[in-house]
């Protein structure tokens, strides 16, 4: 690509979405909606029955609002709303540890047997979802820092130019 070309596409992000970053965030809220199916049409005795459930439904709703607030945001370049993406990406990642590893390793009595609140395969899927979910709300916010970073450049030498 020549230098030409380069500034060219840059010019054009004045005028156009960041598509990516906020299609990026979008897939993170449906990753997650996937995640928490999962979850909560699975009906182990009375162990998912507890306030950590409930809490895990209002977090749910916060995420996908405020994840969904950052992709319109870094739609249009605002860089601070990629901080708050990838700080719920990393809050995906600690989710592992909450809901799916302690059903993974508890034990619900249904009919006087002990039944794994959550088998392997379900597991292995929820991670899957809440690693996905993370990696693209991360990915979509160090693909708005970038492109804010080049914007920003591309703005200043404009100004410099007299344009």
């Amino acid at each position: 690509m020549t230098a030409e070309e380069r500034t060219i596409q840059r010019d054009r992000m004045r005028f156009i979405k960041n598509s990516l970053a906020s299609n990026l965030a979008i897939l993170g809220i449906l990753l997650n909606v996937f995640y928490f199916v999962s979850i909560y049409k699975s009906d182990v005795g009375s162990w998912y029955y507890s306030i950590l459930i409930g809490a895990s439904i209002v977090y749910n709703l916060v995420f996908m609002l405020a994840v969904f607030l950052s992709s319109e945001g870094v739609k249009n370049y605002k860089k601070q709303y990629s901080y708050l993406l990838a700080v719920m990406g990393a809050l995906q990642i600690v989710r592992i540890f909450i809901i799916p590893t302690q059903a993974h390793t508890a034990a619900a009595v249904i009919n006087g047997e002990a039944v794994t609140v959550m088998q392997d395969g379900q597991f292995f899927r929820v991670v899957v979802y809440l690693v996905l979910s993370a990696v693209c709300l991360i990915a979509s916010a160090a693909v708005n820092l970038v492109r804010c970073r080049e914007l920003a450049e591309h703005l200043k030498t404009l100004d410099a130019q007299g344009v």
